[in-house]
């Protein structure tokens, strides 16, 4: 994973979408304690900044330390480099032991995992009974911009890596191995709206710092062709140099460990 988002990790930092914070509000609310929270896959650490207004505590791990370089920085927030030869022992004792972690987050990473490691190490380091694990990604089916990012999905389906599908399908392929108590679950997860203020040129370096179109880029393939981004241009339309409000499609699991 860690290889996949190195290259482009000051645009990915500077250009990926905010999380609303009535997500973070409505997960602080299901925890009784606020002590410690991990964000998994921080990135850049747009969750775990948000996380730390909650938490007196966010650690916050990657596997590309590329990604860490530019991450926003907080006292309240550790992050730490994680590389994938971590093992589960390690990366527990990096996250305080065995039952330490009041709330688990994982921002459009999860898919990335190896889900039996990352859950197993979840497993071990929430809180029993309270800790809580979310899951959520967001994908470019643009309510309000429908047409257009229907074209640019079909263009980039054929060269998606097949964990993107997880996140295409909305998590509800996503094996989520957790107590549900009413936020989404295991092939139900919860839809969420995700209000984006953006121009058009933020919105195409955006998708020009996904993962699959760099990727291709590398191997020689524009899959962003000077067609489709004239076909863009004429829907977004007049102002192509004002903002807008985009309402992206999001998705939320919410668990919590399962009782023996």
């Amino acid at each position: 994973m860690a290889g996949l988002f190195d290259k482009q990790a000051e645009q990915y930092a500077q250009l990926r979408p905010k999380y609303p914070k009535e997500w973070f509000s409505m997960l602080a609310s299901l925890t009784p304690e606020h002590k410690i929270a991990w964000d998994a896959g921080t990135g850049s650490g747009q969750a775990a900044l948000s996380v730390s207004e909650h938490y007196e505590q966010v650690i916050a791990t990657d596997v590309s330390a590329a990604q860490l370089e530019h991450a926003g920085q907080n006292p309240k927030v550790r992050y730490l480099h994680t590389p994938i030869s971590t093992s589960e022992d390690e990366l527990v004792a990096m996250l305080g032991g065995d039952n330490s972690i009041d709330l688990i987050v994982s921002a459009c990473a999860v898919h990335w995992f190896d889900l039996s490691f990352f859950y197993s190490v979840a497993n071990r380091v929430l809180k029993k009974p309270h800790g809580i694990i979310a899951v959520w990604t967001y994908n470019f089916n643009i309510r309000n911009l429908e047409k257009m990012m229907t074209k640019v999905l079909e263009v980039v389906k054929p060269y998606n890596d097949p964990r993107v599908q997880y996140g295409l399908d909305g998590y509800k392929k996503l094996p989520f191995p957790f107590e549900s108590f009413g936020f989404g679950s295991e092939g139900n997860p919860m839809e969420l709206d995700m209000e984006v203020e953006m121009t058009l040129d933020e919105l195409i370096g955006s998708l020009k710092a996904g993962s699959t179109i760099v990727k291709a880029k590398e191997q020689g393939l524009d899959l962003l062709s000077d067609e489709i981004l004239e076909e863009m241009r004429r829907e977004w339309g007049d102002s192509t140099t004002g903002s807008r409000k985009l309402v992206f499609l999001a998705y939320m699991l919410v668990g919590k460990p399962r009782s023996n």
